[in-house]
């Protein structure tokens, strides 16, 4: 049976872009605000109409939507920030958990607070903070690094950019390539680096995988396993930054941003001295 939809607020919606986390899996981890705001909402934007349905039929809701994906988003983007502008109550979903991370919606959200609209964040569930707190790898420091490129090159690419960094490397990846970006990983990061596996969040068939990234790739379980993938890489053993690593990843910060703030970036990651760091930058940029 569907969960009771609690009480509804009676306090009036404000104008404005709401982002609103939906459940990843379990249907009871949608949280009161989060209905409230579909409830009131004048439009909700759906990344799959027939999934947003799914949940508002849950809850006994009724809202009008419109899709928002990847493909409509260009040519609906204009129509919704002209309504918001007029005062409109705009809701933004996605199939699952939060919106903005490794979605669209994020330009939609961009150019809504770039006119002064205001944009609310309505938090709630995630499969990246829900993989991290049942990985048992450490959460204190981390990155998202989103979805590896489909082939072998772009993903050692990316893994390489990734080497030096000191901190927990979490992935979202599709079952029919989880093998393949496990493999990589353990080439680039080393098959002896502690990773987790994390499959289905929240459902019947919830799996948390904990081992090192060379037993993990040769685990005939992540051939092609069903179910949303989370992988998580940990901190290998303490290593001092080469100057090579240094270079690396202050080349990658520069794509981004300025020197002074790419010192920062890489100080922290690898530990070294910012000021050492900040003269780098200068000579890569040809500053100096």
């Amino acid at each position: 049976m569907p969960p009771a939809p609690p009480p509804l607020s009676d306090k009036p919606l404000e104008s404005g872009l709401y982002v609103v986390s939906t459940p990843i899996g379990n249907l009871r981890d949608i949280t009161l605000r989060a209905l409230d705001v579909l409830a009131q909402a004048d439009v909700v934007l759906a990344e799959d109409t027939r999934v947003t349905a799914k949940l508002l039929n849950a809850y006994g809701l009724k809202a009008k939507l419109e899709r928002y994906d990847e493909h409509a988003a260009e040519a609906v983007r204009p129509k919704v920030l002209a309504a918001l502008a007029g005062g409109a109550r705009i809701a933004l979903v996605s199939d699952a958990g939060t919106p903005l991370v490794s979605d669209p919606g994020y330009r939609l959200a961009t150019a809504a607070a770039g006119a002064g609209i205001a944009v609310y964040p309505i938090p709630g569930a995630s499969a990246l903070l829900a993989a991290l707190a049942g990985a048992g790898l450490p959460t204190d420091r981390f990155l998202f690094a989103g979805f590896p490129p489909p082939k072998t090159n772009g993903r050692v690419a990316m893994f390489e950019g990734l080497k030096a960094v000191r901190a927990t490397l979490v992935f979202y990846e599709g079952g029919s390539r989880v093998a393949e970006s496990l493999k990589d990983m353990a080439a680039v990061f080393g098959p002896q680096r502690p990773a987790a596996v994390a499959r289905e969040l929240t459902k019947l068939h919830e799996t948390f995988l904990r081992a090192a990234l060379g037993d993990l790739a040769a685990d005939p379980r992540m051939v092609d396993p069903k179910g949303e993938i989370v992988i998580l890489v940990g901190v290998g053993e303490e290593e001092e930054a080469s100057a090579d690593d240094a270079d690396k990843a202050l080349a990658e910060a520069l794509t981004r941003m300025g020197p002074a703030d790419a010192a920062s970036e890489v100080s922290k990651a690898l530990g070294l001295k910012r000021r050492d760091l900040y003269r780098r930058a200068l000579e890569l940029k040809g500053e100096r």
